[in-house]
């Protein structure tokens, strides 16, 4: 049998419904379903009798977090420390694997969306990619030199705390030292020909809560990618 008439059971796990869907090997979806995510005790079942009434080949799972995805680790395929308690410690891998007696792949929801796109979406053909979701939570997948970014656990790119910027030592900072030191307030620095005036500190610190939070390590990343693949394109 070729890889185009595969039938490929795909089932995205989150942490609001389950989706799941058969394709063909070209990336057609044939079938589709979805089921509010419950226990493991109701939602499981109904799904693994849903994949064997299509009788696929494979299935790839990706699956909210924080959840196990080194094959090299006894809980791989799963989930860990959940908010959602009875989830925690769930083999939801090896429930499918079991039950359908088929090769079932594993990763996070978020990484194995990027490699959709990857594969048949708007970034097939490139090697490095970041896909990043706002559903119940915020996420990131990461593709660099051709291969999904892991860590050391599950990598919640979506939720790293990003170190603020030090301050930048230059002729208005100076100026406002020397003010400091004579006792009288620092008046704000004048912004540069064609720059908008800067927030104050406090405000900054707010919106980097806000936003650099989820924002800035992900476009880290994302330069981090480019840059190797630049560099791999010089070396070559």
């Amino acid at each position: 049998m070729s890889e185009k008439q595969m039938r490929l059971g795909a089932l995205e796990a989150g942490g609001t419904k389950m989706v799941c869907a058969v394709v063909s090997g070209d990336g057609e979806v044939l079938d589709r379903m979805e089921t509010p995510t419950l226990t493991p005790a109701k939602t499981v079942p109904q799904m693994i009798e849903w994949f064997t009434a299509r009788d696929v080949d494979a299935l790839g799972i990706g699956a909210f977090g924080p959840t196990c995805v080194d094959p090299n680790d006894e809980r791989y395929g799963s989930i860990l420390q959940t908010p959602k308690l009875a989830w925690r410690g769930h083999g939801l891998r090896a429930a499918f694997a079991d039950a359908l007696g088929i090769p079932v792949a594993y990763d996070t929801d978020v990484n194995v969306a990027c490699l959709g796109e990857v594969v048949f979406g708007c970034c097939k053909g490139l090697e490095d990619a970041v896909y990043v979701t706002i559903g119940t939570g915020v996420g990131a997948g990461v593709m660099c030199a051709g291969r999904l970014l892991h860590g050391m656990l599950h990598p919640e790119a979506g939720h790293m705390l990003v170190r603020t910027r030090p301050p930048r030592r230059d002729a208005a900072s100076a100026r406002a030292t020397r003010a400091v030191s004579r006792g009288s307030p620092p008046a704000p620095p004048s912004p540069r020909a064609g720059e908008s005036p800067r927030p104050s500190s406090r405000t900054t610190m707010r919106c980097g809560r806000s936003r650099g939070i989820i924002w800035g390590r992900c476009a880290r990343t994302s330069c981090s990618c480019t840059r190797l693949a630049a560099s791999s394109s010089a070396a070559a």
